[in-house]
C-alpha cells in the first residue's frame, strides 16, 4: 500500500477536499503500454489495492475494454469488501488517452478504437461511473494532493506514449467548449524551410512521445530497441544516436510547452507522465528549450516542476473524478471539479 498524505499547510482546495464523506473509488487509468487500477480511499487519497496489466493496444480494441471491464470488477470487489457501510459509497472512473466529450463520451481514436461506444453505460452496470480523459483525471490529483495545490491556475503536461495538457483553474480542469483543451502534440506544426523552400510538417507526439523515441532510433539502423526507457539508458551511456534522439525529444518537448506557458500565463507547469518523469538528458533538454522558447521574461523563470504523485496520479486522479462525481452530489459543480468551463 501506499498513501499520500496530506501536508500541514492548509489551504481552499484542500479545505475543500475535508468536506467530503469518507469514500472508497476505483480508478483504471489506460494507457498505450498498460494499463493501471487501483482501489482509493479518500479523502486521504490512500491506495490500498493496486493492479497494472499491459494494454496490448494493438488487439481488438473489444479485447482491451474486455480486461478494464474484469479489472474494474476485480477492484471493486475488493473495494466492497473493505467498505464499512454507508458512508463508504464505491464508485469508479476510466481515465483514457482519448479526447472526451463534456459528457464523457469518448471522441477520438489516437489509441484505442472506442469512439461511440457506451463506455460509461457498461461500467455503470457494475458501480455508479463516469468516463475521463486521462490528462485531466491526473490533473485533479495534483491540485488536490500533489504539485499543484495550493495554485490557483496552473498547467499540467504528461508525457507517456503521447502527450497532452491540461490548463487547471482553482481546482477546475478547463475543458472547452467540447472537451478537447487537451490537445496539445498530435497535429502537425506546418511551416516551410526560408533556406531550401521544403515544407515541413513535424508532429510532436512522433518526435517526443514514448513510442516515438524507439522508433525514431530504431530508424537510425544502429541496434533494435523496444521501449523509450532502453533509448533513456543507451543515451545515459553515451550511444551518440540515443543522445541525438533523446536530445532533440526533449528540445522539440519544450517548443510546445514554451507555447503553452505563452499563451496560458501559468503560475507553475507541472509535468507527469512516465516520460515527463524520466530526468536525465530528457528533462534537461525539455527545461532549457522550455525557458528559451517562454517569451515574457517575466514568465520565463516560472517553477517546472515534475508530478508529486509520479506515475500514480492517473490512477489516483481517475478515482478521484469518480469520488468527486458521486461521493458529495449535493456539492455545486465548481467544488466537484466538473464545471463545464472554468472560464
Amino acid at each position: 500500500m501506499s498513501a499520500i498524505a496530506d501536508s500541514s499547510n492548509s489551504d481552499t482546495t484542500n479545505d475543500k477536499v475535508t468536506a467530503y464523506h469518507p469514500a472508497l473509488a476505483v480508478g483504471l487509468d489506460v494507457g498505450a503500454t498498460k494499463i493501471a487500477g487501483g482501489v482509493v480511499g479518500f479523502p486521504a487519497a490512500t491506495i490500498h489495492h493496486r493492479r497494472v496489466i499491459p494494454t496490448a493496444a494493438w488487439r481488438d480494441a473489444n479485447a482491451v475494454l474486455d480486461d478494464c471491464l474484469v479489472l474494474a470488477n476485480e477492484l471493486l470487489s475488493m473495494a466492497k469488501a473493505r467498505a464499512t457501510g454507508a458512508n463508504h459509497p464505491v464508485s469508479v472512473c476510466i481515465a483514457v488517452p482519448e479526447n472526451v466529450d463534456l459528457e464523457g463520451r469518448v471522441t477520438s481514436t489516437n489509441t484505442l478504437a472506442w469512439r461511440g461506444l457506451p463506455l460509461q453505460e457498461m461500467f455503470d452496470r457494475i458501480a455508479p461511473a463516469v468516463v475521463e480523459s486521462d490528462v485531466r483525471a491526473a490533473a485533479l490529483a495534483e491540485s488536490l494532493w500533489g504539485a499543484g495545490r495550493g495554485c490557483r491556475l496552473f498547467v499540467y503536461l504528461t508525457v507517456g506514449s503521447g502527450i497532452s495538457h491540461t490548463l487547471m483553474i482553482d481546482g477546475v480542469a478547463y475543458r472547452g467548449a467540447t472537451g478537447n483543451a487537451i490537445t496539445s502534440a498530435s497535429s502537425p506544426l506546418s511551416t516551410v524551410c526560408t533556406e531550401c523552400g521544403l515544407r515541413l510538417e513535424p508532429v510532436l507526439d512522433l518526435i517526443a512521445g514514448g513510442l516515438a523515441l524507439p522508433r525514431r532510433y530504431n530508424a537510425l539502423g544502429t541496434q533494435a530497441v523496444d521501449s523509450a526507457r532502453d533509448v533513456l539508458a543507451l543515451a545515459a551511456a553515451g550511444d551518440p544516436a540515443a543522445v541525438d534522439v533523446v536530445r532533440s525529444a526533449g528540445e522539440a518537448l519544450g517548443v510546445t510547452a514554451g507555447f503553452l506557458v505563452n499563451v496560458l500565463d501559468p503560475e507553475i507547469l507541472v509535468v507527469g507522465g512516465g516520460l515527463g518523469l524520466a530526468g536525465g538528458l530528457y528533462w534537461e533538454s525539455f527545461l532549457a528549450s522550455t525557458r528559451c522558447h517562454i517569451w515574457s521574461d517575466v514568465n520565463r523563470d516560472l517553477p517546472i516542476v515534475p508530478a508529486a504523485l509520479g506515475v500514480d496520479a492517473g490512477l489516483i486522479g481517475a478515482a478521484a473524478t469518480a469520488w468527486h462525481r458521486f461521493a458529495s452530489p449535493h456539492l455545486p459543480p465548481s467544488d466537484r471539479g466538473f464545471a463545464t468551463n472554468a472560464l
